[in-house]
């Protein structure tokens, strides 16, 4: 029988402790814990069309340069990484699109390379047909599979897509809209205008980066760069979440770091737990992933679930940068509307509402699904309120204060303009 209160007198202290301390938000990848033991995986996505024959580079051809750097990133490659290579109109020799449009294989699996198999499968590679950038993309993303890490893949493309759909852009923004912890690399083989809007689009919606290689050291020097980056990768990406249309509906979020996907000029709430005698910090970035009409903002606000607003960062951009961002601080100090502090331990956390919202317009033709990608930083830490200015007081004594210095200003200025005609009159 003792036992028995005794166990019902800690189930009720719990539930009375649990409804103190509300509902429990949403946590955040921990950095601090431990990677798991992930080799880095990368794939390298070479065109192999028609197009790759011209002797434009270094005065060889562009496949000719291609497979000796693929040689030399083969002979480097750090022993824990693990390879793949998948090629794009390597293999059909006719005229049929359906049948050209199909045309991507995988000729080294990623895993350990075999460096005498990889580079014999890739001297065999002659110039041969149609350009299905997007769908290799998509099967590169397969062929990497899922893990905790993030992977790479590094396109090596003179053309741009001659087989879409799918548009090998489009099929970027799928795949990083899927959380797939995927990043895309880009190099392009020809100074066209064309191929570098669509390789930059691939890139940047990956997170990726776009070089244009004019030359065989510059080709084969930035593909080893690229494979060697895929060890420094972070192994802990954003965690997901998805924002609401208002604060009542929106997650609850812990300290960490979150990505979502925003609609153009649209509005999405999170909430965030604050304690008395902590500080919110908040900071939000928006990727620029297509193109956009010049003139555009993103605001990062704090507020109360009643609308109330505490504070707000802003930025601003004019058609010259890839990511805008905002940011915040806030405690509960700086809200004179706030009741007073409760007994340390008894007063619940306050749920201060964040809103991101952006003022970004597609320009003609421009796809507006999925929304723009959002990275969303949360930290609450204690409160460091900004030192004060000096203190010139208030009331009786600022207006003494003021009257003072008029009256020693007014005193300073006579002596002068007497001293001046003075010597004028002298003169």
């Amino acid at each position: 029988m003792i036992n028995k209160r005794r166990s019902t007198a800690v189930l009720l202290g719990l539930l009375a402790a649990t409804a103190l301390i509300g509902p429990t938000p949403a946590v955040a990848d921990d950095e601090t814990t431990e990677p798991p033991a992930e080799p880095p995986k990368v794939e390298l996505v070479l065109d192999v069309s028609g197009s790759m024959r011209a002797r434009d580079i270094d005065g060889r051809s562009r496949i000719s340069v291609a497979q000796q750097a693929f040689n030399e990133v083969v002979d480097a490659l750090p022993d824990e990484t693990q390879l793949g290579i998948r090629v794009l109109g390597a293999t059909y020799r006719g005229k049929d699109k359906k049948k050209g449009c199909q045309d991507t294989q995988q000729i080294v699996p990623v895993g350990p390379v075999d460096r005498a198999q990889a580079k014999a499968a890739v001297a065999t590679l002659r110039p041969t047909g149609f350009t299905p950038v997007g769908l290799a993309l998509r099967s590169a993303a397969e062929d990497l599979g899922t893990g905790a890490t993030a992977r790479r893949i590094v396109l090596i493309t003179d053309g741009e897509d001659t087989c879409a759909p799918p548009d090998p852009c489009e099929v970027a923004r799928e795949l990083a809209a899927q959380g797939t912890r995927l990043v895309v690399d880009t190099l392009g083989l020809a100074p066209d205008e064309k191929v570098r809007r669509q390789l930059l689009c691939i890139a940047g919606a990956t997170g990726g980066t776009y070089t244009a290689a004019q030359s065989a050291d510059e080709l084969t020097g930035r593909i080893k760069q690229l494979v060697d980056r895929a060890r420094d990768t972070y192994t802990a990406t954003p965690t997901v979440v998805g924002g609401a249309a208002g604060c009542g509906t929106a997650p609850l979020l812990a300290p960490g770091v979150y990505t979502d996907r925003e609609a153009f000029s649209e509005h999405r709430w999170y909430r965030v737990p604050v304690r008395a005698g902590q500080e919110l910090r908040a900071s939000v970035s928006v990727a620029l992933d297509r193109p956009v009409n010049p003139d555009y903002g993103v605001l990062l606000r704090a507020t109360a679930p009643d609308g109330r607003e505490f504070v707000r960062g802003v930025d601003a951009g004019s058609g010259r940068t890839d990511v805008i961002s905002a940011g915040l601080r806030w405690s509960a100090a700086e809200d004179a509307t706030m009741p007073t502090p409760e007994p340390s331990g008894t007063r619940p956390a306050q749920t201060v509402c964040l809103v991101v919202s952006n003022a970004f317009a597609p320009r003609p033709g421009t796809e507006a699904t999925p929304g723009m990608p959002v990275e969303l930083t949360v930290d609450v830490v204690a409160s460091s309120p900004a030192p004060d200015g000096p203190d010139l007081g208030r009331g009786w004594t600022l207006l003494l204060l003021l009257t003072l210095a008029g009256l020693l200003t007014g005193l300073v200025a006579g002596l002068l303009t007497r001293w001046r005609v003075a010597t004028w009159r002298e003169n």
